[in-house]
């Protein structure tokens, strides 16, 4: 995976969820301004600086283009920012408490995923 300008978004082809998840969004205007990684492609430990396989299949992570990392819901919000039909979404959602709002919100998601998985999966 080569440094690039643009946002760099990690997701887990190999889960189900994701794979639907991520082609939604790839299907948007501004997609291909984003570049796609996919870990289940690849046994590397680290796939970006400050950032382990493991932990990004854990839990939605984003490279920034200024190199900077962001996860959860912070890693939506930038992915939002990327496509347009999002950005005032995302960029509302920037607000202070919103921020901290869909934080937790993806942190609860987070505990309902393995039962998503399971159902994307049938």
């Amino acid at each position: 995976m080569q440094d690039t300008d643009k946002l760099r978004v990690f997701y887990d082809g190999a889960c189900p969820l994701c794979r639907r998840e991520i082609g939604f969004y790839r299907r948007r205007r501004g997609a291909d301004n984003v570049e796609w990684c996919d870990l289940s492609e690849t046994t590397r430990t680290a796939v970006a600086p400050g950032l382990d396989r493991d932990a990004a299949l854990a839990r939605f992570h984003v490279r920034k283009p200024d190199g900077s990392l962001a996860s959860g819901g912070d890693a939506f919000r930038a992915l939002w920012l990327a496509l347009p039909v999002f950005r005032p979404f995302a960029r509302v959602l920037g607000l202070p408490g919103l921020r901290s709002l869909l934080n937790a919100a993806y942190d609860c998601f987070l505990v309902l995923r393995p039962r998503l998985q399971r159902l994307a999966s049938k």
